[in-house]
């Protein structure tokens, strides 16, 4: 960098002082000065440790995260194995093994009890040949697929389970 640059950078860093201080990742590419000396000089080294302890503590927490989503899932798969009834495991048990709001299997055959019954074609219109899921914003469809839950439905998955 010339020295002009270098002038401009720091006469930048100096309008905007906070600028490091809100982008605590960009100390992982700045070298950090080897001694302080003098009232003039920053320590840059607990900055970048800080930022260093920052992306840690994201990472466990995204470890804790999924380890607790493989957990739910676990039970949710052991409530399945153990249901009497497969259909009120997945409609009574799941939402709250899994943290959702709604949970129903649907079908467009003859009325059964935990299963929303769907009008014919519905299937083929929702997950059309070739596709066997469907993730979704703000499903326009949710009063048939939810019914009551409908309105705590903000995104739904939607899969094709073989019989």
């Amino acid at each position: 960098m010339t020295e002009d640059g270098a002038d401009r950078v720091a006469a930048w860093l100096r309008a905007n002082p906070s600028f490091l201080a809100e982008r605590p990742d960009l100390y992982r590419l700045l070298t950090p000065p080897r001694r302080i000396h003098g009232e003039g000089l920053a320590d840059h080294m607990a900055a970048m440790l800080d930022a260093e302890r920052a992306a840690n503590r994201d990472l466990a927490a995204s470890a804790r995260a999924e380890e607790s989503f493989v957990h739910r899932a676990q039970r949710a798969v052991v409530a399945l194995i153990a249901a009497p009834d497969a259909a009120e495991a997945v409609s009574q048990e799941w939402p709250a093994l899994l943290g959702l709001d709604h949970c129903a299997l649907a079908d467009e055959g003859m009325p059964a009890p935990h299963r929303r019954s769907l009008p014919p074609g519905t299937v083929q219109a929702l997950l059309p040949t070739g596709r066997d899921t469907l993730l979704r914003d703000d499903p326009s469809d949710a009063a048939l697929l939810h019914g009551e839950a409908a309105p705590l439905i903000a995104r739904d998955a939607l899969a094709r389970l073989p019989l």
